[in-house]
């Protein structure tokens, strides 16, 4: 069995990422700001706090997004694909890592979430 550690605390029932082995698992971020409000915006400035949300989730466990191997991203309209992979690129200039894209609905009136997975061997 894999032990599982887990870093940062949410208001809601999930971890902001979890330790399984050599990999970080990090729960699907959504573009609120520390309040927890939702940042206004277009889907640029959505991706810009998802991202920047992912890369706190991921400085809780000591990692960068350079380690990031895998990403989900969830966009609620297809049609920002565009916008999305403009500032998705800015945050993985050289090597990104392997992506899924899909269309669904989201669980609140937002534009775009992201869940990653890095890879952080133990030292």
């Amino acid at each position: 069995m894999i032990r599982k550690i887990v870093y940062g605390k949410s208001n809601i029932p999930l971890s902001p990422a979890v330790r399984a082995g050599d990999l970080i698992y990090v729960s699907g971020q959504v573009p609120t700001d520390s309040s927890g409000a939702v940042v206004a915006g277009d889907i640029e400035a959505q991706t810009r706090q998802v991202l920047d949300n992912v890369k706190a989730a991921l400085d809780l466990a000591g990692c960068t997004m350079d380690q990031v191997v895998k990403t989900l991203v969830i966009l609620k309209d297809a049609g920002d694909f565009g916008g999305f992979n403009k500032v998705y690129a800015t945050y993985f200039p050289s090597e990104p890592p392997a992506r899924t894209t899909l269309e669904a609905e989201l669980m609140i009136d937002i534009r775009i979430e992201i869940e990653a997975i890095a890879y952080a061997p133990k030292s």
